[in-house]
C-alpha cells in the first residue's frame, strides 16, 4: 500500500504516522525528542525514529514509504528545507529536509507545526470546503495559519499569522517578542492558567480549572475568562478585518472548554462588527492528531507536484 511517513516535532516529544493517500493514519506512535541531550540529540532521534517508520512500512505494507512530511516548531525556511530556529529544541540553520532525505531516500517536505496543523484542519478537519480560513490554537502561546483554496500562506519571511503579537492593550503587559500588549499575554492558555492562579490563590490552578470554575459561576473565574474572551475578540476583530476568513478555527487547550469559549467568543466579535462580515468560528476537529496528517498532506503534494513536473513536456 502507497503511503508517506509524518513527523510532528515538539518541544519535549514527537508524533509520527504512517499516512496514506486518502488522509487515512494507517499507524501512529510517539518517541521522546531527547532535547535534554542537547541539539544534535534530537536531530539523531528524529531520523532514527524516521528509519524506523520506513521499516514498519515495509513490514507491514509491502513498499516503503513514497515520501515524508515534518513539522517542526520555531522559525522554518520550507523552501529552502532549513529548521532555522527553535528556542525549545536549541536550533540553529538545521538542514533537516536534507538530513532526511539522505536517511530515508525519499523526497521530504519540511514545514512550520502551526501552518501544518493549519493545513489539515483547513483541508480535512473543521475548515474542510472554505476556501479562506484562519487557524488559530490557544495554547502555551498563541499562533494562526492562515488558509486559502487549500494551502496554508506563509508569507514573504516565514511569519505570516502571527496573530499572538497582535497587540490588543496597548501599553499593557510586556511580552518576550519585544513589544506590549500583545494578544498571548492575554488570551492564551499560559494567560488565563497565571490569571486565575492569581486571583483564585491556587497555584497549581491552570486554565481548565478556570473554565470549570465559570460554569459553576464563580464571578472571580468570569472576570478572568470574559478579559481573555474580549482580547481575542479584539485580536481575531483585526485578523478577520485584514484577511476576511469565511471560517475561523479555534484550537490548542483552551478550545477543550467548549461552549464555554465558543458561545461568548461568537457574541464579543459579533458586537466588535461593523462592516466585517461574521465568519463562522468553530472548533478544531484533529485534536492532536493535526500535526501528523497536515505532515502526511506535505508530503502527498510533494509527491502530486514531483509528478506533475515529471509529465509536464
Amino acid at each position: 500500500m502507497r503511503h508517506v511517513i509524518a513527523l510532528d516535532v515538539g518541544g519535549t516529544g514527537m508524533k509520527a504516522a504512517l499516512v496514506g493517500a486518502e488522509g487515512e493514519l494507517l499507524h501512529r506512535a510517539r518517541r521522546a525528542t531527547g532535547r535534554e541531550r542537547g541539539p544534535d540529540a534530537v536531530v539523531e532521534h528524529i531520523l532514527g525514529f524516521a528509519a524506523e517508520l520506513r521499516a514498519y512500512g515495509e513490514e507491514h505494507y509491502g513498499e516503503p514509504a513514497s515520501a515524508a512530511g515534518v513539522a517542526v516548531p520555531g522559525i522554518v525556511d520550507a523552501e529552502r528545507g532549513i529548521a532555522a530556529y527553535s528556542a525549545n529544541l536549541g536550533w540553529r540553520d538545521v538542514p533537516l529536509r536534507d538530513l532526511l532525505a539522505g536517511e530515508l531516500g525519499v523526497p521530504v517536505a519540511l514545514g512550520h507545526d502551526v501552518r501544518t496543523g493549519g493545513l489539515a484542519e483547513g483541508r480535512i478537519g473543521a475548515g474542510k470546503g472554505a476556501d479562506r480560513f484562519l487557524f488559530v490554537p490557544l495554547g502555551t502561546g498563541i499562533a494562526g495559519a492562515i488558509g486559502i483554496d487549500g494551502r496554508v500562506e506563509a508569507g514573504a519571511h516565514g511569519f505570516a499569522g502571527e496573530i499572538g503579537h497582535i497587540v490588543v492593550r496597548p501599553g499593557g503587559t510586556p511580552c518576550p517578542c519585544g513589544q506590549t500588549g500583545c494578544l498571548e499575554r492575554y488570551a492564551s492558555a499560559a494567560a488565563v492558567t497565571e490569571a486565575w492562579a492569581a486571583v483564585s490563590g491556587a497555584p497549581g490552578a491552570d486554565a481548565a480549572d478556570c473554565a470549570k470554575a465559570v460554569t459553576s459561576g464563580d464571578p472571580r473565574a468570569e472576570k478572568v475568562w470574559q478579559e481573555a474572551v474580549d482580547a481575542l475578540a479584539d485580536g481575531l476583530l483585526t485578523a478577520l478585518t485584514l484577511l476576511d476568513p469565511r471560517t475561523i478555527i479555534i484550537g490548542g487547550g483552551l478550545a477543550e472548554a467548549g461552549e464555554t469559549l465558543f458561545t461568548p467568543l461568537r457574541e464579543a466579535v459579533q458586537d466588535r462588527i461593523t462592516f466585517q462580515k461574521l465568519p463562522s468560528i468553530v472548533p478544531a476537529a484533529l485534536g492532536d492528531t493535526a500535526g501528523c496528517l497536515g505532515a502526511g498532506l506535505l508530503a502527498w503534494d510533494l509527491l502530486s507536484h514531483t509528478d506533475r513536473t515529471e509529465v509536464t513536456p
